[in-house]
C-alpha cells in the first residue's frame, strides 16, 4: 500500500507542475475573408492579421486598414469546444472631413465603429482554421448603421 500511495503522490505532483498548453488558437495568423453580405461583399482580396493572446485578448488589422484610414481592432476571444473559439473585437470607422477643411489640417473624422463576431475552428495541426464572421455597424451613437454582413474566412498560422 505504501508504494502505490507514494507512486500516486509523485504522478499527481508531477502533473501539476507542467505547465498547460495554450489553446490552439494562440499565435499569429493570416486569415482570406469573402464576405457575402454587406458594405464588404465586393472586396475580393479581404485579408485580416490576427494576434490571439494566451490572456484571451486579441488584436487584428485588415489590408484594407488605409480605405479609409481606421485603427486595428481590439477585442476578446474564449474556447467554446475542443478547436472551436469565439471572438468578439471592435474598430473605429472613419468619414472625410469636407473637402475645405482638409486646407486646414483636418483630414478623417470619428464616423461609428465594426464590431465582429468570429466562429472558429481551428484544424487538427493547429497550423489552418476556418471561421465565420459576423460584421456589424454602429454609427457615432451606437445606433446599428447600414453595412453590416457575413462572411467566411480561411486562415494559416504565421511561422517561421
Amino acid at each position: 500500500m505504501g508504494k502505490a500511495f507514494a507512486t500516486l503522490l509523485l504522478a499527481a505532483c508531477c502533473a501539476a507542475e507542467r505547465p498547460a498548453l495554450p489553446p490552439a488558437l494562440v499565435g499569429a495568423w493570416r486569415s482570406s475573408l469573402q464576405f457575402t453580405t454587406g458594405a464588404f461583399a465586393s472586396i475580393k482580396d479581404h485579408e485580416f492579421m490576427y494576434v490571439f493572446n494566451a490572456g484571451g485578448t486579441l488584436t487584428e488589422s485588415s489590408n484594407y486598414d488605409g480605405a479609409p484610414p481606421v485603427p486595428p481592432a481590439y477585442g476578446v476571444w474564449r474556447a467554446i469546444g475542443t478547436n472551436e473559439f469565439e471572438a468578439k473585437y471592435e474598430f473605429y470607422v472613419t468619414a472625410p472631413s469636407p473637402p475645405e477643411a482638409f486646407k486646414t489640417g483636418a483630414g478623417w473624422l470619428p464616423s461609428g465603429r465594426g464590431v465582429f463576431t468570429e466562429r472558429i475552428t481551428v484544424a487538427a495541426d493547429g497550423q489552418s482554421f476556418t471561421s465565420i464572421i459576423r460584421y456589424e455597424a454602429f454609427d457615432t451613437k451606437g445606433q446599428p448603421a447600414p453595412g453590416g454582413g457575413e462572411a467566411t474566412g480561411r486562415a494559416t498560422r504565421i511561422r517561421f
